[in-house]
């Protein structure tokens, strides 16, 4: 807009950029995406200054357009034309920083350089001579902390001040041939462009940027001239001209820093390297991840702290569950209805249909909040991207990438960003495979059908959500290494590089405001996507054709002349059930469909509707999976109000015993199934949406939906089906079936890996 002043934030990941924006904005902030892709954009406007934009870049390491991230970077930089950058630059970690700032210079838009994290070189005894480093870069240091909030008002005012005066040029030059093939390309090619410019442009035809040559418009015969030029620097060098400029840069870095930069503690081990040499040691960091986890779902999703446990997350939900429990809210609102003499339908569907549901959920919230706080924690510390290194050591010993775990990583919250996350791995058959397994992982959508087994069946056990989230771990890395034994996936894994920041303690602000947005992101769901299919679920179980007659299933039931001895016991048979437990909702549309489909999951030990049309409706979002239940076990009889009167929220009690009573007795075992084939199976439909777009081909979409569903039940059913040999009352053929999946991936597991020797990836 005309007045406004434009400025792009550009660092490193875990350069501290996401604190710097969120300091300089507040609340100011519009999130999106950017245009068509799907990389979240974030603007805001300066706190002390509304006609200043910040754009908040993605965090790149450098402007070649490898990775999704740079590539919208670079579109910015050089389409939208900023009026300035303001560079954050880890000054822990200068060198590498640095090699993005040599670029950033080069485009001749005003840069300023918020050299952050100086306070911890400060207190490490190192010296850094800020006045010669900006001479040397030909741009204006500012010294800031962005934790603390130190500089960051001088720094935008700088960038401020930088917008309004001119450009940077750069000062830096490489070696002898590097800089007569430049002056050769832009007497050549770029001499009609903008000065501040030609160098950047220059350099990229010189690395035989596509991107550029595309843009440019370049005839043969030029590009035949300057491959004379770039060839005859790579013969001079020995090297090819993308390293040679690489080496370049890190040489003038290098020979820079040599007097700028003091070390103190040259050759000791700083407090993260010290930390690092235990939790990545190669035989400590599993151990000590697997403990840190436990730690997390046992604070988050555990026994509760009333019950002599850990967890706080579990007494906010109970305590959060007496509220919204079905006493106070369906009860509640069903008195106060009947009360102002309102419709029975009317009367149904908000107490029975959007409260019952959208409460089962929404119960949940406290312990997703608490869940979410902690790994966010985890990640402002820096802790989580070790696990990542981690990961990528013991992902590399089966052929797989630990660029894999960072979508693992993102999926935490949600499997959508999850999935998005792949766009940075550049091998396509890693980043295929790595879109098909992401959702492997519990997100927020799944923690309640977490919660809702850990707490009705097995009493609030930290070991069953700790297992929720190593299932998922485990089912990615098994069907990785199962995977890439096949020639759709065979190849070299993609490399891995990432930056390891130093320790610190949490941002405050920063771990908050992730906490508050994955969580209002699911409070959100449950109130749009949530309550839309509420309402279509209680119409189902409470609406259905009874005798010939069509109606609500409460209502019809209690006519004995539709309802006679006969009709029960023919709704018995197709139920399977014994007629004295044969109730309203089982004669609903729900059921009547739900019925045949069980047949699916009766091998795995939860054949009856109810799960089954619970698992089919969490395709539309996990979260309905739980929703579902508080329709199909909200009480309707004045038995029941009673007995919640006196006894408190029953629903999830009445779901143990139904998983009881059709798995004859072993319904821990079966709710465990249950758990093991929501959690692995398809996602909900905007994941799926996500993954079609991202694999960009409708073949490859189904075929991501059935490998997770096969994979899913294959899982579940030999967990069933073992697990009765230890429960009671096995089935010979199930076992044997069961023994012969296993053996199968078993053989798939350790199998020779000879494809990858074969095929190239291209």
């Amino acid at each position: 807009m005309e007045g406004q002043i434009r400025i792009a934030l550009a660092g490193n990941p875990n350069s501290g950029k996401t604190t710097l924006f969120n300091k300089l904005t507040g609340a100011n902030q519009f999130v999106g995406n950017w245009p068509g892709v799907t990389v979240e954009k974030k603007e805001g406007k300066l706190i002390v200054d509304k006609d200043v934009v910040l754009t908040d870049l993605p965090g790149i390491y450098s402007l070649s357009p490898y990775t999704l991230e740079e590539v919208v970077a670079r579109n910015y930089l050089i389409e939208e034309n900023p009026d300035a950058i303001l560079n954050i630059v880890d000054a822990t970690n200068l060198e590498r920083n640095l090699y993005l700032t040599t670029q950033l210079v080069e485009l001749g838009i005003p840069v300023v350089i918020a050299l952050n994290m100086m306070d911890l070189v400060k207190k490490a005894g190192d010296h850094i001579n800020v006045k010669e480093l900006s001479k040397q870069l030909g741009c204006k240091i500012v010294e800031i902390s962005a934790l603390k909030g130190d500089g960051v008002k001088e720094a935008a005012q700088a960038a401020i001040e930088a917008a309004q005066s001119g450009k940077t040029i750069p000062q830096h030059s490489f070696s002898g041939p590097v800089e007569h093939a430049l002056a050769h390309i832009e007497e050549v090619t770029v001499h009609d462009l903008p000065e501040e410019r030609q160098r950047w442009y220059a350099i990229k035809l010189f690395e035989r940027d596509e991107k550029v040559m595309e843009g440019l418009k370049l005839s043969a015969e030029t590009k035949a001239h300057i491959e004379k030029d770039i060839a005859a620097a790579e013969k001079e060098m020995d090297d090819d001209a993308e390293s040679i400029i690489t080496n370049e840069r890190y040489v003038y870095i290098g020979q820079m820093l040599k007097g700028i930069y003091k070390k103190k503690g040259t050759g000791k081990l700083s407090i993260s390297d010290k930390i690092d040499k235990i939790v990545t040691n190669r035989w400590l960091a599993l151990p000590i991840f697997a403990i840190v986890m436990f730690l997390v779902y046992a604070l988050s999703m555990g026994k509760s702290i009333a019950d002599g446990g850990i967890s706080i997350g579990t007494w906010l939900t109970d305590l959060t569950n007496d509220v919204l429990g079905e006493a106070w809210l369906t009860e509640g609102s069903r008195a106060i209805l009947e009360g102002w003499g309102a419709a029975p339908w009317l009367v149904g569907l908000i107490s029975d249909g959007i409260l019952a549901g959208v409460g089962a959920v929404l119960g949940f919230v406290p312990q997703m909040l608490v869940l979410f706080l902690m790994l966010c924690l985890l990640e402002d510390c820096g802790y989580m991207a070790r696990i990542a290194f981690i990961m990528d050591r013991i992902f590399r010993r089966f052929g797989l990438s630990g660029k894999s775990f960072i979508p693992m990583l993102v999926g935490t919250g949600c499997g959508i960003p999850g999935v998005m996350a792949s766009r940075t791995i550049e091998n396509e058959r890693d980043r295929r495979m790595t879109i098909m397994t992401t959702t492997f992982m519990p997100c927020g959508a799944k923690m309640p059908i977490i919660g809702l087994i850990a707490g009705a069946l097995f009493g609030g056990s930290t070991w069953i959500a700790v297992s929720a989230y190593f299932i998922g771990v485990a089912a990615i890395v098994l069907s990785g290494i199962m995977l890439k034994k096949t020639k759709m996936f065979a190849g070299d894994p993609a490399p891995f590089v990432m930056e390891l920041p130093s320790y610190h303690l949490p941002a405050w602000g920063n771990v908050l405001r992730g906490t508050w947005e994955r969580g209002w992101s699911f409070i959100k769901r449950a109130g749009t996507v949530i309550v839309i299919s509420s309402i279509v679920i209680w119409f189902l179980t409470s609406f259905g054709v009874v005798n010939g007659h069509f109606g609500m299933v409460e209502n019809l039931y209690e006519d004995d002349a539709i309802v006679t001895d006969e009709y029960v016991a023919t709704v018995a048979d197709r139920m399977d059930i014994p007629e004295d437990e044969v109730e309203p909702m089982d004669d609903s549309i729900l059921a009547r469909v739900a019925q045949p489909v069980s047949v699916v999951f009766k091998p795995l030990g939860f054949g009856d509707w109810k799960p089954t049309a619970a698992t089919v409706t969490g395709l539309v979002a996990k979260e309905e999976v739980v929703a579902n239940f508080g329709i199909m076990y909200a009480y309707d009889d004045q038995e029941g109000e009673e007995e919640l009167e006196e006894n408190g929220d029953q629903i999830w009690d009445r779901v143990a015993e139904d998983f009881n009573a059709f798995s004859n007795g072993h319904g821990r075992l079966a709710a465990f199934a249950f758990m093991i084939f929501n959690l692995l199976c398809a996602p909900c439909f905007a994941a799926i949406g996500a993954i079609k777009r991202e694999m960009n081909s409708r073949k490859w979409t189904w075929f991501a939906i059935a490998y997770q569903c096969v994979f899913a039940w294959i899982a579940a059913f030999i967990v069933w089906q073992i697990g009765r040999v230890f429960a009671g009352g096995l089935s010979v053929v199930g076992l044997i079936l069961a023994l012969l999946l296993l053996g199968f991936v078993c053989w798939m597991l350790f199998r020779p890996y000879k494809e990858s020797q074969k095929l190239t990836v291209k």
